[in-house]
């Protein structure tokens, strides 16, 4: 079974390892012996951990899960020169991570929260030759898609990696739209997540202009709400999300 080196311990890197435990074996690399220890309860597996002052990356495969500002501190604890380095850094370009970890290759790589469930959206540019072992391995936690450039995939972490968060507002605001008209707010939570699960099926196959046209009755209801969240600016909001997301990427 192939070592995956984590080298970074937060809740991106746990949610990856979550999706990885069952394929790979998972080792990780940190500053502080309880948050590596955390780690460890988190997957509920037992796996190698190493203290990040000093450690050897040579010939290893590094899942790179560090914030964006401490790509130097950190750079210069390790030494060794790693076979590949999958980085999960939003806006860290693949420049910085050559000249601050010193790697044969390196691929960028923007998953999201569901990794943890084998759901995620991962989008990845880099090193080409290492195109096929990324989506193989990032495979592993869900969908993948190979992106020609750097600005492609700083685009797609402000729609992507960011995604949750904002269909995580939408769906609390919807919930709390169907209590404030008088639902019990348990049975708003449970009509909500089979709303997602079943519109993230539709949505694979079908155009989501043809999804709204074909709920859409002429003066029906979904037409009063629709017309709603237009007079709302929702989509104006949404497009402009993405551009405040992207750029900032651009900044980190």
């Amino acid at each position: 079974m192939k070592t995956i080196t984590f080298i970074g311990n937060g809740n991106m890197a746990i949610s990856i390892a979550k999706g990885l435990k069952n394929s790979y074996k998972i080792e990780v690399v940190g500053r502080d012996v309880a948050k590596l220890n955390r780690f460890e309860n988190e997957l509920g597996i037992e796996i190698e951990k190493h203290i990040m002052d000093g450690f050897d990356t040579t010939d290893k495969t590094i899942m790179f899960c560090v914030k964006p500002a401490n790509v130097e501190s950190v750079g210069e604890r390790l030494k060794g020169k790693a076979r590949v380095v999958y980085s999960v850094l939003a806006g860290t370009t693949l420049k910085k991570l050559r000249d601050n970890l010193n790697p044969n290759a390196v691929v960028r790589t923007m998953p999201n929260l569901a990794a943890s469930i084998n759901k995620s959206m991962t989008t990845l540019t880099g090193d080409i030759a290492f195109k096929n072992e990324a989506e193989e391995l990032l495979g592993t936690i869900g969908s993948t898609r190979w992106l020609s450039s750097e600005k492609e995939i700083d685009i797609a972490t402000a729609l992507a990696g960011s995604g949750p968060a904002y269909l995580a507002l939408i769906a609390e605001a919807l919930a709390d739209g169907a209590v404030k008209q008088g639902l019990k707010r348990d049975d708003a939570m449970a009509i909500m997540r089979g709303l997602f699960g079943g519109f993230g099926d539709l949505i694979q196959d079908i155009h989501p202009a043809i999804l709204k046209d074909g709920v859409m009755s002429p003066g029906g209801t979904t037409a009063a709400g629709y017309v709603a969240l237009e007079d709302g600016n929702v989509r104006s909001a949404c497009i402009d999300a993405i551009d405040k997301a992207y750029k900032r990427a651009t900044e980190l």
